[in-house]
């Protein structure tokens, strides 16, 4: 299995006020239990970072990664700069799984926001699990697996 994980408030939290690039912030931090989850799945699975950053570079994204420490245990980065389409399209995890040559059914796709994350990863095919630590509703449809602690996926 191969793993796309959300960045902001999902592996790292995305301060709203916060200006510029992630990179580039005075203090960046991870979610709880990030670090420890990405150290334990990275052993079995592959793990890529799938982000709507549309402000930030490849190198950007990985950078911000890089200061948290988080960089090892991930395999690649995709974003709008090197796929060319945006995150709430399916089209953006269809065009992931032909650039890793795997069918979308190999892909499980984690992430906080139903809207961006889940829903379209859900009509590209790929199995899909709602971060929601809040332990929010479902917006439109229900989305039958979530976790409310990143440990949960270990």
């Amino acid at each position: 299995m191969i793993y796309l994980f959300d960045w902001g408030n999902t592996l790292m939290v995305d301060v709203p006020h916060a200006q510029g690039k992630m990179c580039d912030w005075e203090h960046v931090e991870t979610i709880p239990k990030a670090r420890e989850m990405l150290s334990e799945l990275s052993q079995n699975h592959s793990i890529y970072i799938a982000t709507s950053a549309s402000d930030s570079r490849l190198e950007d994204v990985q950078k911000a990664f890089q200061r948290v420490e988080l960089d090892p245990f991930i395999s690649g980065y995709f974003c709008y700069a090197n796929l060319g389409v945006k995150k709430n399209h399916p089209a953006f995890y269809q065009a992931i799984a032909a650039q890793l040559k795997v069918k979308p059914t190999q892909l499980t796709m984690v992430g906080d926001l139903p809207q961006k994350d889940i829903y379209p990863a859900m009509k590209a095919g790929l199995n899909t699990i709602w971060f929601n630590p809040k332990q929010l509703t479902a917006p439109e449809q229900s989305i039958p697996h979530q976790i409310h602690c990143l440990s949960e996926l270990i």
